[in-house]
């Protein structure tokens, strides 16, 4: 019976190979986008003195003269408290753009400001780098750019005794990243990667955290690709990021928030996914999803998304690779525990982020795309009505919603006999009351897949009114074949 009806539907194009093929298109059109989406911003990192944080100091925008003024009594001054003093109402005024413009016109200033910054006195030299770290954010690149000369030595501090110092550094370092590709290209020679990489074995958590964004910024660049990710794998980051993701007692979130997007970004270029395969990275990341859901489960669910959603996309993006699919058990896990824990995690975000759950069902969707395995839990676990209940949040999630089922129905009639009987009928007359095609479409194509191997669904069908409801898109250009074809199936049952 299921050779005869494949054989009827193939010359209209529209066979499970077919199918399968249109889906991956999608999918690989929808990764792309992803890339392209990258986000890139400007961190500032303010740590008020007490008597600056009580008001006593007060911001001001500076004209050429009071600038003059400053940096001459912190070069000269005779009392190092005066000098101190004196950079930081420097500070203070290069937080106004107006200030900046003036700062950066006045001749010698820069070379003052570093000539200060690699001075010998600490205090004067952290509240130097405070006044880099102003300009870095500027919202102008001109001003952020003027910063260029200091480059070097920023990456020299890296390598100092005080962790304040550094992450200050790492932070003005990551801004200026953002500004241009000739920041870059600058700091690149100087080596900004082997630099990074020294201080990622950090024992201090506000260090990495700050390494995690100047790296992530670098890695965001669109040069990147070419120039930098080969030299960060290249280099130990790799491993050392995988390790700071490793679940356990000193799993630090803010840290492992900034090396989960760092990790993504480096997924994303596709340079050489089968290295990160090889240390381990599935197998992390399998573990991290674990200990996520169990958070959950614990009600430790504060800022759990933003380490949740770079951790789906760098598994999703990575199941994608030929590399993956050489490597059987990489995960170390059960395939019921993956498929659990990621249903707890959608659940949760159901209630409280619902904007994440297409990264969640995109994960489900590469998981079982490929894997009878996974297909297989999905089944013993009874997961089809919880993700039917999914069906409207959304179109988008809809049409994931759909598309994993449609990943398990490929796989034949004995996985199909899970599906129906069952509430999956009447759940798909509801999506066909929907205006959206793509919904639409992919309701047809589980339809189609449903009759291929349940040819009893097809009467079932009828009987739910179901041809009535696919007579209603037959106006539709791009639907009217596959309606055809299925009415056709439906009615020769």
């Amino acid at each position: 019976m299921w050779n005869r009806l494949q054989g009827r539907l193939r010359p209209v194009g529209c066979g499970v190979e077919e199918l399968r093929c249109r889906r991956r298109e999608r999918e690989a059109a929808l990764r792309k986008a992803r890339r392209e989406q990258q986000l890139v911003s400007k961190r500032l990192l303010r740590d008020y003195a007490p008597e600056e944080a009580a008001g006593e100091c007060v911001d001001l925008i500076l004209g050429e003269a009071e600038i003059q003024q400053f940096l001459r009594l912190a070069q000269r001054g005779t009392e190092e408290k005066e000098r101190e003093r004196a950079l930081v109402s420097l500070r203070r005024g290069l937080q106004h753009l107006e200030t900046q413009q003036t700062f950066i016109r006045l001749e010698g200033s820069m070379r003052t400001l570093i000539g200060l910054l690699t001075s010998n006195q600490a205090l004067l030299q952290l509240e130097a780098a405070r006044c880099l770290h102003e300009l870095s954010h500027s919202e102008q690149s001109a001003v952020a750019e003027a910063c260029l000369p200091a480059t070097s030595y920023l990456l020299t501090y890296l390598s100092g005794h005080s962790s304040d110092f550094i992450e200050l550094c790492l932070y003005t370092l990551g801004n200026l990243i953002v500004e241009s590709e000739a920041v870059r290209r600058q700091l690149l020679p100087q080596g900004i990667v082997p630099a990074l990489a020294a201080c990622i074995q950090s024992p201090h958590p506000t260090v990495l955290e700050a390494l995690g964004y100047a790296l992530s910024q670098l890695l965001q660049a669109k040069e990147a690709p070419e120039k930098i990710i080969p030299s960060v794998l290249g280099s130990t980051l790799p491993q050392h990021m995988l390790r700071l993701l490793q679940p356990g007692p000193k799993l630090n979130p803010g840290v492992a928030v900034e090396f989960a997007w760092c990790l993504h970004y480096i997924i994303c270029s596709q340079v050489n996914n089968a290295l990160l395969i090889t240390h381990g990275a599935l197998s992390t990341l399998g573990l991290l999803l674990l200990d996520l859901a169990g958070a959950v489960q614990r009600s430790e669910d504060a800022g759990l998304e933003l380490l949740v959603c770079p951790v789906f996309r760098c598994l999703s993006n990575l199941l994608t690779e030929t590399a993956a699919e050489a490597v059987e058990g990489q995960m170390q896990l059960r395939d019921e525990r993956v498929v659990a824990a990621l249903f707890i995690l959608l659940q949760f975000f159901l209630q409280k982020q619902p904007s994440l759950l297409p990264e969640g069902l995109w994960l489900l969707n590469n998981l079982t795309a490929n894997s009878p395995s996974f297909c297989t839990s999905l089944l013993s676990l009874d997961l089809i009505e919880p993700l039917l209940q999914l069906l409207p949040v959304s179109n988008v999630v809809s049409v994931l919603v759909l598309t994993v089922l449609c990943n398990v129905a490929e796989k034949g009639p004995a996985y199909c006999e899970h599906l129906w009987p069952g509430p999956l009928l009447s759940s798909l007359l509801g999506m066909l009351a929907f205006s959206d095609t793509d919904v639409i479409g992919q309701s047809l194509e589980l339809l189609q897949l449903l009759f291929l191997y349940r040819p009893e669904a097809a009467q079932a069908f009828l009987q739910q009114s179901g041809l009535q409801a696919l007579e209603r898109h037959e106006e539709e250009a791009q639907l009217q074949e596959r309606v055809h074809v299925l009415q056709q199936t439906a009615l020769h049952r």
